[in-house]
């Protein structure tokens, strides 16, 4: 057997016999890896079971094997007869309209609804749950004359109307004859202003709701022969129909990513967590790097011991690693254990609010990853104070308590604690979708550490030169701060970085709420109006301009149109910036105009003259073109009813979405498009409150049925609530990230249980009351606590700013209650913890203590 293989062999049997005396001292260890572990492979595991529920749900989700989608147009007979050859075939129509209370009870008021309108076939994957029970074609009968209609339940509520009451929508009245216990496919239609209303496709027609131009979606979704499921197969048909009709404008998906907003806000959700809880498990480190310190200290005698009898420094760094490792394995194995049942206590205790399925299972990959976070961590923050204690010579071990010695490890335990470091980060960015988000989280939290770090050397360095004062348990105090193994950069370090991290979250949360409700509807339009057909517009605009409280009316004519080419190039072949991909997507609201539209400025090129009728050019907004990489003089072509039109890019300009006026990243010059079939979108000023509000919604669409008013301030509640939503799952993971400086916080003082004994039985020989002893450890953690939570509210406030500003390019404000809360709170914690192992220290008899001294 080689020296190296006997060496290891003798370091193990060594690290076992000791370990056998138990793990006192580093329960707070496994603690704070079983922590981090389990965030991490908790938030991958939910996230792998909500993805794998999308892509194994895929047919119920979207509703077919394929889903085909067209805007302002139904299929023609020759599109359908392809697509129906050989399938079986579900059409519905789906757009917002307004639905009203046919009841003449003036309280009975409107609402904004996503109505849907199916055939006889839907569903084909899946089933409708209604109540009170029935099918749903019995349910969306025509019953003397009158068709059915079935709802979300919160529309009984917004209208005040009950199951067999009338709901009138456009120009047909129905009657309401079930709520929706379940839709299969809703998942996939992602974020909607209104509730679901459900109608026959034959009803629709005589709704007089879709007109030239309306904003109707027409879906067809496909269910394939049982022997024609593969994905060979449905890649093949999909081939098939497109190089049939080239030009036909229609947008496919199939089974395999059935709602793929859904599945990248969940990806997405879930690498922000992720990365919060990789937060955790560093901060978790640093109580990593206290234990081992501690553990240690309390080993100082046996490694002077080994010293003195010989054995080499490197057979003392493989025994203490080999402990600390094995110590670890147990943390991380707890962690495993707790976040792979993450799935299983989500469906358990959340199941029902799940508005996606999920198929809960074990995941290995999510666990695999947090194992190894878990391992390189420990090795990280393990490494240091192992080489230090390998490193003092034996008789400055004897010595180090009182007087420690400031040795640096060797450069290979350097070197390897960056390596450690740097897997750890490059594992973390590696396997992120959204990598440059990562990258930027990663070293943001760097650099927050960093800085607490100095924060916590600037801390004591103001302690040793703070100027005498008189108060002695106030000088003490001080003292203590910056003493030989102080708890300061603990608990700077540990409490600090969830500390900003909680921080940052709630100054964007409570800056986007405040824009969102505060701001905004004072700058926004009252109302949207949409689907308004051009001979329409000039009677509702002298309607609203009559109307008590309004101020303004614009008016803007509207298209859909999805782009198709960029210089000539396919839009599925373009390579575009990552946060430009979206406008490749789907359809874009487009325009046109003579003018250049309010609330924009030209960047690159010149505005056409007003009388220009040439060729087609184009206004692209500026941060779009960026992200195409496109100038002036390049071309773009869109696909709009079918027909594919090449525009010239004029000009690129600035746009100023913040007051949420009318404005479109794409407008194109008069001609083409003024010509082809479209709608008005109009917006309205007004003040007077809601009442005022209420009542010219009511008086235009009862007027003009045919048009649907979007309320402002409804939307905005809306988008607020799912910020809500998602701000407070940030504060939870955000939460477990300052339990594990919590964590760190006590077992720094438990390291420091010892010396604290000591102190206290020195002071209370020499005549201090336990009330006055009390009074200076009160002293130095609450200044220890304010000095870390002003660090932290001071990082968290500036992380704030920048995304608020730069990244968000949003007005901030300052949330002082926000931040003042976090800094009473962190002391209030650290004075607690401090006081909760003085009370302990000040309980040991003196007598024993003084004999050992």
């Amino acid at each position: 057997m080689s020296d190296s293989a006997t060496s290891f062999a003798l370091a193990a049997r060594l690290a076992r016999r000791e370990l056998r005396g138990g793990i006192a001292g580093f329960r707070v260890f496994i603690a704070c890896l079983a922590l981090g572990v389990a965030a991490i492979a908790g938030v991958g595991s939910v996230s792998s079971a909500l993805t794998r529920g999308l892509a194994e749900g895929g047919q119920e989700i979207l509703g077919g094997d394929i889903s085909i989608r067209l805007i302002h147009r139904a299929a023609t007979d020759a599109e359908l007869a392809a697509i129906a050859d050989g399938t079986a075939v579900t059409a519905s129509a789906e757009m917002r309209a307004m639905a009203r209370s046919v009841a003449a009870d003036a309280a009975r008021g409107q609402t904004l609804v996503e109505l849907k309108a199916v055939d006889d076939v839907y569903p084909l994957y899946g089933a409708m749950a209604l109540s009170p029970a029935m099918p749903l074609d019995e349910a969306l009968a025509t019953r003397g004359g009158v068709p059915g209609l079935v709802v979300e339940p919160n529309l009984l509520t917004r209208l005040g109307v009950d199951i067999g009451e009338q709901v009138r929508i456009g120009d047909m009245d129905f009657e309401l004859r079930a709520t929706i216990v379940r839709e299969p496919d809703r998942v996939a239609d992602g974020f909607a202003l209104g509730p679901r209303a459900m109608i026959s496709r034959a009803a629709l027609e005589g709704t007089g709701l879709v007109q030239p131009g309306s904003l109707v979606e027409y879906h067809y979704r496909v269910r394939l022969p049982a022997e024609a499921r593969t994905s060979e197969d449905i890649s093949a048909w999909v081939a098939s129909l497109n190089e049939r009709f080239p030009d036909a404008g229609w947008r496919v998906r199939d089974r395999s990513d059935g709602a793929p907003g859904v599945r990248r806000f969940v990806e997405r959700v879930a690498l922000f967590l992720s990365l919060v809880g990789l937060t955790a498990l560093v901060v978790g480190g640093v109580g990593v790097a206290n234990a081992v310190k501690s553990y240690l200290d309390g080993k100082r005698g046996v490694i002077a011991t080994f010293k003195c009898l010989g054995a080499p420094g490197p057979l003392i760094f493989r025994i203490y690693l080999l402990q600390v490792m094995a110590l670890a394995a147990v943390g991380i194995v707890i962690g495993l254990v707790i976040g792979g049942a993450a799935p299983f206590l989500v469906q358990l205790v959340a199941g029902d609010m799940i508005p996606i399925p999920a198929e809960m299972g074990l995941y290995g990959g999510p666990l695999v990853l947090a194992a190894a976070y878990g391992v390189l961590t420990a090795l990280a923050f393990a490494i240091w104070p192992l080489a230090r204690a390998r490193e003092v010579p034996a008789t400055s071990l004897f010595r180090d308590l009182i007087a420690p010695v400031r040795r640096f490890p060797r450069p290979v335990y350097v070197a390897a604690t960056a390596g450690a470091l740097l897997v750890l980060a490059g594992l973390a960015v590696a396997l992120a979708e959204e990598r440059l988000f990562a990258l930027w989280f990663v070293v943001g939290a760097a650099g927050v550490f960093v800085v607490l770090w100095g924060a916590a050397r600037g801390i004591m360095a103001l302690a040793a030169r703070a100027p005498r004062v008189r108060s002695p348990e106030l000088r003490l105090a001080l003292a203590n701060i910056h003493r030989p193994g102080a708890p300061t950069p603990a608990v700077v370090l540990s409490l600090g970085l969830g500390l900003t991290l909680l921080v940052t979250v709630s100054l964007i949360n409570g800056n986007l709420t405040g824009e969102i409700t505060r701001d905004l509807p004072d700058r926004a339009p009252a109302f949207f109006f949409v689907d308004i057909q051009p001979d329409q517009i000039d009677a509702l605009e002298a309607l609203v301009m009559a109307s008590d409280g309004v101020t303004g009316f614009n008016r803007v004519p509207m298209l859909r149109g999805k782009i198709a080419a960029v210089n000539g190039v396919p839009s599925d072949q373009v390579e575009v910036a990552q946060e430009a991909q979206w406008a490749l997507r789907g359809d874009r609201g487009i325009t046109y105009s003579q003018t250049l539209p309010e609330g924009s400025s030209i960047v690159r090129g010149s505005w056409w003259a007003e009388d220009y009728a040439g060729p087609p050019l184009v206004s692209f907004g500026e941060d779009l073109a960026q992200g195409f990489g496109i100038d002036v003089g390049d071309t773009i072509t869109v696909n709009v009813l079918g027909r594919e039109i090449t525009a010239e890019v004029a000009n690129t300009r600035q746009i100023d979405w913040t007051n949420l006026g009318i404005n479109f990243v794409l407008v194109f010059s008069p001609g083409l498009l003024s010509s082809a079939p479209h709608t008005v979108l109009a917006t309205v000023e007004m003040g007077g409150g809601a009442q005022t509000e209420e009542a010219l919604e009511r008086e235009v669409t009862s007027q003009f049925p045919n048009i649907t008013s979007v309320r402002v301030r409804e939307a905005l509640e809306a988008v607020n609530s799912l910020l809500e939503n998602f701000a407070m799952a940030v504060r939870a993971t955000g939460g477990v990230t300052l339990a594990a400086g919590i964590l760190v916080l006590a077992g720094a003082m438990a390291a420091g249980f010892r010396s604290r004994v000591r102190d206290a039985v020195v002071l209370k020989v020499l005549g201090a009351t336990r009330g006055r002893i009390l009074g200076i450890y009160v002293r130095e953690y609450a200044a220890l606590g304010l000095a870390t939570a002003l660090v932290a509210a001071l990082a968290g406030t500036a992380a704030a700013w920048v995304v608020i500003t730069i990244v968000m390019e949003m007005p901030w404000r300052f949330l002082p209650g926000t931040v003042a809360l976090t800094v009473v709170a962190a002391a209030l914690v650290t004075v607690a913890l401090g006081l909760m192992g003085t009370w302990r220290a000040l309980s040991v008899p003196s007598a024993p203590v003084l004999r050992v001294d």
